[in-house]
């Protein structure tokens, strides 16, 4: 009778443990280090460094910089997000005035930590990306708020209903990352930052009405 080969055996309780002790010190080391050196000047070597674990520890629990840089944020969003869900259905106004608010709460947020969220915007740049990173640009929540808020616009008879509307969702996006470009360039606060998005807001959803 042959013998039935045994199982490989699952990894133990302590192993496990251990194993998401580095996964919580990697990620809180490229925190910091992906805010105060953004996302280019922010090594794997430097994270498991600040980390206190070896290199192969870090890539045994992920597969790229960009993958960390991910659950670094997915952490940050989750904050986020959980404020824009509880203030916008209160907000009233034009469809305009409920996307510049929408707008205006992520930059206040971001503001606190702009180099880490300029990392999060370069890292959509970077083509050696794992299919499991979630770079800017990838966030659905994100892109279902804008959603919303057009289509209730669309309701209201303020937003033309043949819109093709992932287009104006990527376009908007794609301002409100561009305009974090006068933080480098002048280091402009959110105040800054809010008043040149409701700017281009202005001209996005102007665009975006029906014809009179």
């Amino acid at each position: 009778m042959t013998a039935e080969a045994n199982p490989l055996p699952e990894a133990t309780p302590v192993r496990q443990s251990q194993k998401e002790a580095t996964r919580r010190r990697v990620i809180a080391a490229a925190r910091e280090l992906f805010d105060a050196h953004g996302y280019e000047g922010t090594t794997i070597r430097e994270i498991a460094r600040h980390a206190g674990v070896a290199v192969g520890s870090v890539f045994t629990t992920f597969a790229s910089k960009g993958e960390i840089l991910s659950e670094v944020m997915a952490a940050r969003l989750e904050l986020l997000y959980a404020e824009v869900d509880r203030v916008m259905p209160h907000v009233r106004g034009s469809t305009v005035d409920r996307l510049r608010t929408m707008f205006a709460i992520h930059f206040e947020f971001e503001a606190r930590h702009v180099r880490l969220f300029l990392a999060h915007i370069a890292a959509a740049f970077d083509h050696t990306l794992s299919g499991a990173a979630r770079p800017y640009g990838r966030n659905e929540h994100f892109q279902q708020v804008i959603r919303d808020i057009l289509q209730a616009g669309i309701r209201a008879g303020e937003v033309r209903p043949d819109i093709d509307m992932q287009e104006a969702v990527d376009l908007m996006m794609a301002a409100y990352a561009w305009t974090y470009r006068i933080v480098v360039t002048t280091e402009a606060d959110a105040k800054a930052l809010i008043a040149v998005m409701d700017r281009q807001l202005g001209l996005i959803v102007a665009g975006l009405a029906p014809e009179r």
